[in-house]
């Protein structure tokens, strides 16, 4: 079984075991439950790559003499016989560098959970506001927690939205989905930290009052402020894999985003990147506020979330 976007020639086992060439691909099932019997426990993850191009070939063999690489490398170990301590509503982020197995672990605890990947989901070609069921005021607060608030942007559809409005669309459209489990790779890898951070935040909002459970990768740790993961994965490469787990802190936010009802701002036509909106406050108040971001001193970023049940 090939993993997508791995190079060609890589083969992908994960088992219980250790597995030999001459061994059959062994799949993991279904997640048990603790010794509580209250919450979903991944069965040990083991995932590494074994050496060996899937077509010998003149180029292969030049290639390999070059570097000095034989037949019999070792496979590349990515995680042995991992154990992930996977909750109900749990936010679990992998990080790690770029080749560090933080993908593949995600994969696979994805699959034990039987999680939809927001990334591969078929998106409707219909504006953004009737792609998303449920009433509109849902999906104005789902939309707008996912950073897509503009309303210009809620009439276009998803193939007319940039790489990182698409992502966050993704997001959104994932958790109007009934799942109890959903998963992206690369979180906020198209945004700008600003943005990303808010978005964290935001999602974090969303996980503890929605009681989904989502699984992100990423190679950014400056969001884990704003995300405060119930799991925090660190994939430290050659088979090195740090887990931790945290309770949520009251005072999580690192980039000063704050959440509640507040007056309705004027507008001021101007709309920040990817369509979180920022506010002026009016020069009678000392009150700021607005639907999105805002980065001078005068304004802070707040943003509708959703009620659902």
């Amino acid at each position: 079984m090939t993993l997508l976007g791995e190079p060609s020639g890589v083969r992908r086992v994960c088992e219980m075991e250790q597995l030999s060439d001459t061994r059959p691909l062994t799949r993991l099932g279904s997640p048990s439950t603790n010794h509580q019997g209250n919450s979903p426990m991944l069965e040990p993850i083991t995932i590494r790559y074994e050496f060996r191009p899937a077509r010998r070939s003149l180029a292969t063999g030049q290639a390999a003499d070059l570097f000095g690489l034989s037949g019999t490398e070792p496979p590349h170990l990515v995680a042995e016989k991992l154990r992930l301590d996977v909750r109900p509503g749990d936010l679990v982020l992998f990080t790690g560098p770029s080749g560090s197995g933080k993908s593949s672990i995600l994969r696979e605890s994805g699959e034990q959970l039987a999680a939809i990947d927001a990334m591969s989901l078929e998106l409707p070609d219909a504006p953004l506001i009737d792609a998303l069921p449920g009433a509109v005021n849902e999906r104005l607060d789902l939309l707008a927690a996912c950073g897509l608030s503009e309303a210009r942007l809620l009439l276009r559809s998803p193939r007319e939205l940039s790489d990182g409005q698409r992502y966050r669309f993704r997001l959104a459209f994932a958790l109007a989905s009934p799942a109890s489990y959903l998963m992206a790779d690369e979180f906020a890898a198209y945004l700008d930290r600003t943005l990303a951070k808010v978005l964290a935040f935001n999602l974090r909002k969303l996980v503890t009052r929605t009681g989904k459970g989502i699984l992100l990768a990423t190679t950014h740790e400056d969001l884990t402020d704003d995300l405060q993961p119930d799991l925090w994965v660190r994939c430290l490469g050659e088979g090195q894999v740090e887990t931790r787990r945290e309770p949520l802190k009251k005072n999580r936010s690192a980039s000063r985003t704050s959440f509640g009802s507040r007056r309705v701002p004027e507008p001021t036509g101007r709309p920040s990147l990817g369509g979180i909106t920022a506010a002026i406050t009016s020069p009678t108040s000392n009150e700021s506020s607005s639907s999105g971001m805002g980065t001078s001193p005068s304004a802070s970023v707040s943003s509708r979330l959703p009620r659902l049940p």
